[in-house]
C-alpha cells in the first residue's frame, strides 16, 4: 500500500519580512543628548530674544519665553535701515571668494598633488607656512598696497586678498592625492589632454571635496569683521557683520533689532552648511586618510 497519500500536505513556509531591529540609546546618546541641547541654547535664545520687546530683554532676571510675538525688530531692520544693502553686498562678496577658491584652490592642488617640478614640496610647504602667520600682522602693508591700488572702501577689497588660500590649497591637494591615477592615465591614452582630464575626469569625481571647501570658504567669508572694518567706511559697502555693530551705541542698544539682524545673518550659513554636510564630512575624511 502507498503510503505516500496518507502523509498530511507540508504547509508553504512563510516567508517573514525581516524588520529592522530598534537600536536602542547608548552611553554615548546620554552624554550627547545633553551636549547637543546645550549648543543649541543660544540659537534658541537668539530666535526667541528677536520677537521680544525691549522690555522684556532689559528685565531682570531677562525673560526667557517672550509673552506675545513681537516683529517690530524686524520691520525696523528691514525697512529702518539699510541691512539688506549689507546682506547683498555680504552675498556678492563671498559668492565671489567662494568661486575664486574652488577654481584657484582646485588647480593649484591638482598641480602639487599631480605635477612633477623642481620645488614642488618646498612650495607647498611654504603654502602651508604662511597659516602660521596671523592676518593681524600683515593688515598694514595689505592696507597700502589697496591704498595704492584705489580699492580701499569698495568691494574689491574684501574679494581680492581671499582670492585662494592656503587652507583650500591643502585640502584639495590632499584629495587629489588619494584619487587613483588609473583614471587619468586611462583618459590619457584616450587622447584627452591635461586641462581635458582636469575638468572631466577629476573634477566631477572632487564634489566632496570642493563642497567642503566651499562651505568652509563660504562661513569665513561671511563672518568675516575684522578686515571689513580696516577696509570699508562707507555705510552702503558695509558688509553684515559689520552693520550688526552700527545697532549698538555707546549708552543704549537695541537688542530686539539686533537680534533680528543676527537670525537673518545666521540662516545662509545654517543652510549652506546643512546643505552640503554630507559631502563635506566625506572630504574632511578623505583629508585625514590622505
Amino acid at each position: 500500500m502507498n503510503t505516500a497519500f496518507l502523509r498530511p500536505a507540508r504547509r508553504p513556509a512563510v516567508i517573514r519580512s525581516a524588520r529592522p531591529r530598534r537600536r536602542l540609546p547608548s552611553a554615548r546618546h546620554l552624554v550627547l543628548a545633553p551636549l547637543s541641547l546645550l549648543m543649541v541654547s543660544p540659537f534658541v535664545y537668539m530666535l526667541l530674544s528677536s520677537v521680544m520687546t525691549k522690555a522684556e530683554l532689559n528685565r531682570f532676571p531677562p525673560a526667557i519665553i517672550p509673552d506675545h510675538l513681537e516683529l517690530s525688530g524686524y520691520s525696523q531692520l528691514l525697512s529702518g535701515s539699510e541691512f539688506p544693502r549689507w546682506f547683498l553686498n555680504s552675498l556678492i562678496v563671498s559668492g565671489a571668494i567662494v568661486i575664486s577658491q574652488v577654481i584657484l584652490c582646485s588647480m593649484a592642488g591638482y598641480a602639487f598633488a599631480r605635477m612633477r617640478f623642481f620645488g614642488r614640496r618646498l612650495a607647498l610647504a611654504l603654502v602651508i607656512a604662511t597659516t602660521l602667520i596671523p592676518f593681524q600682522l600683515t593688515v598694514i602693508p595689505t592696507f597700502l598696497i589697496f591704498h595704492e591700488l584705489h580699492l580701499i572702501n569698495t568691494l574689491g577689497a574684501l574679494i581680492v586678498p581671499q582670492l585662494a588660500s592656503a587652507l583650500g590649497v591643502y585640502l584639495m591637494t590632499s584629495f587629489f592625492q588619494s584619487f587613483p591615477k588609473e583614471l587619468e592615465e586611462a583618459a590619457r591614452i584616450d587622447g584627452c589632454s591635461r586641462w581635458g582630464v582636469f575638468f572631466r575626469i577629476v573634477l566631477p569625481v572632487a564634489r566632496p571635496a570642493i563642497s567642503a571647501l566651499a562651505v568652509i570658504t563660504f562661513i569665513y567669508a561671511w563672518n568675516d569683521l575684522f578686515w571689513p572694518l580696516v577696509a570699508i567706511s562707507s555705510k552702503e559697502n558695509y558688509t553684515v557683520q559689520v552693520g550688526l555693530t552700527t545697532f549698538q551705541g555707546s549708552h543704549q542698544a537695541n537688542w530686539p533689532q539686533i537680534m533680528a539682524g543676527t537670525v537673518l545673518t545666521t540662516v545662509p550659513v545654517l543652510a549652506v552648511f546643512l546643505i552640503g554636510q554630507r559631502r563635506f564630512v566625506q572630504a574632511l575624511s578623505g583629508a585625514v586618510k590622505g
